[in-house]
């Protein structure tokens, strides 16, 4: 197939681990910001591959697991309304709140529908004009822009019952609070190319050079993941401190100008809870006032909704690289797929889903 067996071929991956081994003379620590670099390095077992002295740990970089608890239950507060038809990703019915997920309303008689686009749940608001219809904005700057879209496509049609619950987040405020703690092991990131195909990488070579570390934006493929740790244990061992573009094919340096333009007309950059890990300032996007009347959490009046989150889950641990799922006492016990503690365990990125899919054992 081409464009992904070429990123999958053995030789290469050969090649790249014993160049990796050649040139690595101390111990680091790297970073990947995304849960599906993660999934990667888990199911094809690049980790074992790579010498011991080479530590990847985990990141934020999983929009589902990010979601703050009081995002979860304003959510299940709307969907519950009987004149309500709640739209989401698929991830997101599983997520725990503090009392119950979505999915628990929609066996308890909740109109909750799986939409693979805002532009669905749009549909589904034009089709329903006696319905509020709510859409569950999550993520990070990827899928921030077709809600944009979304919304301003409603405002020009005049679609007056669709809204939608905004809790999208920015990759670099929180990458710089993580790497600020005193608890931070972190020498190198591989930045997402995703994110960064949308927003460009200028933003991370601030951060390099403040910070003093190198930062490499990667693919999603095994070989994206492996040459993302050459080149980062490259520039560690020679004393440098710069961002590299591993994902060229897909990644420029000002990013997707017009998703870029869409975002600042639709969105206010705001401080953000995360899951787990607090308050992190000007890391969240917020509808403009313009836009109010899309805006479930005014619509619904749900503006201030605050949860405290379970004790036994270390997800904000997990999610900042100070911990392995595994060092959870909840890990694959309490916390497991069918019956998830937190985010992390659900979600098709989250880590724990991850360990426990691939090294559980």
């Amino acid at each position: 197939m081409k464009y992904i067996d070429e990123y999958r071929d053995k030789k290469a991956v050969d090649f790249l681990i014993k160049e990796i081994k050649k040139i690595t003379q101390h111990n680091w620590t790297i970073m990947e910001i995304c849960g599906g670099q993660t999934h990667t390095i888990l199911k094809y077992g690049i980790e074992d591959l790579l010498p011991e002295s080479i530590n990847l740990i985990h990141g934020p970089g999983c929009p589902v697991c990010v979601t703050p608890l009081e995002m979860i239950d304003k959510a299940v507060m709307i969907a519950s309304q009987k004149n309500v038809i709640f739209t989401s990703y698929g991830d997101m019915l599983r997520v725990p709140g503090s009392k119950c997920d979505l999915l628990s309303v929609k066996a308890q008689g909740g109109d909750v529908r799986i939409v693979y686009s805002p532009l669905d749940a749009l549909k589904i608001a034009e089709e329903n004009p006696l319905k509020e219809v709510v859409f569950f904005a999550v993520g990070f700057e990827t899928t921030a822009p077709p809600n944009a879209m979304a919304v301003h496509e409603a405002k020009r049609r005049q679609i007056n019952n669709f809204s939608i619950i905004c809790s999208h987040v920015l990759v670099p405020p929180a990458l710089k609070a993580i790497i600020s703690s005193k608890y931070s092991k972190i020498q190198a990131v591989l930045a997402a190319g995703h994110v960064c195909t949308v927003m460009g990488y200028e933003d991370y070579e601030v951060i390099a050079e403040s910070f003093k570390i190198p930062i490499i934006v990667t693919g999603f493929e095994p070989l994206d993941i492996i040459e993302g740790v050459f080149m980062a244990i490259g520039q560690l061992e020679t004393g440098k401190y710069i961002v590299e573009n591993q994902y060229s094919r897909s990644v420029r340096k000002e990013g997707n100008i017009h998703a870029k333009k869409i975002l600042i007309e639709t969105f206010d950059i705001v401080d953000r809870q995360w899951r787990g890990i607090g308050v992190i300032a000007s890391s969240g996007l917020k509808l403009k006032p313009e836009f109010d009347m899309y805006d479930a959490e005014k619509k619904f009046q749900l503006e201030n909704v605050s949860i405290k989150e379970s004790e036994l889950c270390i997800a904000g641990e997990i999610l900042q690289g100070f911990k392995k799922p595994t060092e959870c006492r909840a890990f694959a016990t309490l916390c497991k797929p069918d019956n998830p503690l937190g985010a992390p365990m659900v979600s098709s990125e989250g880590a724990c889903a991850a360990y426990y899919h691939y090294k559980k054992s």
